[in-house]
Order: structure tokens, then sequence, then C-alpha cells
């Protein structure tokens, strides 16, 4: 409650006509107002996303202590995956640049079977680059991939981008079942040579 309306319904409660003609002449600053409403609009925001709501953390040093099988090792591709050992999995390729996000699906020879980019699901200009773009993508390929019938795949990203993480989740999201994530994004030690500084 304002400090205004507090202050008529306490001149309200007075029987007294002299002073209920007054309260006309009784009013708060525009500042005051502004300030009040704007308190009001951010309580009544919910609270901000970080984009973790729902995620599923997993701690490495209690996988650790139980000795799961996190890591990869000496046995991981023969180790079986829905009946499939690891290194017949399919893989998802998933080639992330600032501009664009370009999924391929190849099978364990890396004869490609499927390719979706965000160009061809329909988004156009600078919207290709967006995280949406990617997850819609990803989304879509995984669909045709479990047509084909493969539900359990492994993943390599390549590429720095917004999309990175999104066409992971968007795979998930389209019923497949991630077994490892590989970064493969080249890193050179020795750059080529900066463009030089642009004169204003």
């Amino acid at each position: 409650m304002s400090l205004k309306t507090a202050f008529l319904s306490a001149l309200r409660s007075f029987s007294r006509p002299a002073i209920l003609l007054q309260t006309s002449k009784i009013h708060t600053g525009v500042c005051w107002r502004k300030a009040e409403d704007r308190k009001e609009m951010l309580a009544s925001l919910p609270a901000k996303d970080e984009g973790t709501v729902g995620e599923k953390t997993v701690d490495i040093d209690t996988l650790i202590n139980r000795k799961a099988k996190f890591f990869p090792d000496a046995s991981t591709a023969t180790q079986l995956f829905n009946g499939t050992p690891f290194n017949e999995l399919p893989i998802c390729n998933i080639r992330v640049s600032p501009n664009n996000t370009i999924i391929s699906v190849t099978d364990h020879k890396g004869v490609l079977r499927l390719i979706r980019s965000c160009g061809i699901e329909g988004f156009k200009n600078t919207r290709k680059g967006t995280n949406i773009a990617a997850q819609a993508t990803a989304v879509t390929i995984s669909g045709k991939a479990v047509e084909l019938g493969w539900k359990t795949v492994r993943v390599k990203v390549r590429g720095l981008g917004p999309g990175r993480m999104s066409a992971i989740k968007g795979l998930q999201m389209g019923g497949l079942n991630i077994v490892s994530i590989t970064d493969n994004t080249p890193v050179s030690f020795n750059p080529p040579r900066p463009r030089k500084q642009r004169s204003l």
C-alpha cells in the first residue's frame, strides 16, 4: 500500500467534512510513483533462468570414488551400448560456426547417411547462427535418424559458435541416446599473423 492511499484512508475515517475537502491538495511526486511502479513490476517478474533448471548434473568426484566407468579406456571400443559395440555406433557430427550449424549423421565407417543445416531448415541470414536454429535442426535430424533405426549415437562437435550445446540438447529432445561427446575443434598453436589494425 502506498503512502498516499494510507493517508487518504486515514483522512476518510474522520467524519469532519472540512478535512475531506482538503484531500484534493495531497499529491505525490511523479518520481516517487515511478519508483513504486518499477518495484512492483520487478517483484512480479519471474526469477531469472540461467538455462540450468532441470539439468541433469553429474558429480565426477563421486563417480571416481565409486569406480564408475566415466572415462574411456582400452576396453571402451568393445563395450556394448544397447547391444552394439561402441566402435560400431553411428556418429553424429556437429559443425558449428558463428553463422551456421551443420549436422550430419554417418555410420561407423564414416559413410554419410543424413545431413541437415540451419539454412536447409528454413532459417535465413543472421538467424542461422542462433542457438534456436541449431536446436530445431538437431531435433529434425534426430527424428530422421530414429526412423532409420538408430537410437544410440556418438557425438563429435567441431567449431565454436552459439549452437554447440543447443544442438546436443536438440538431439536428446529428438529421441537419441547420446553415449559420448567428443570435441574435435582444431586448435592452432601457431596461428596466422593477425590483420593490421583498422585505421579510423
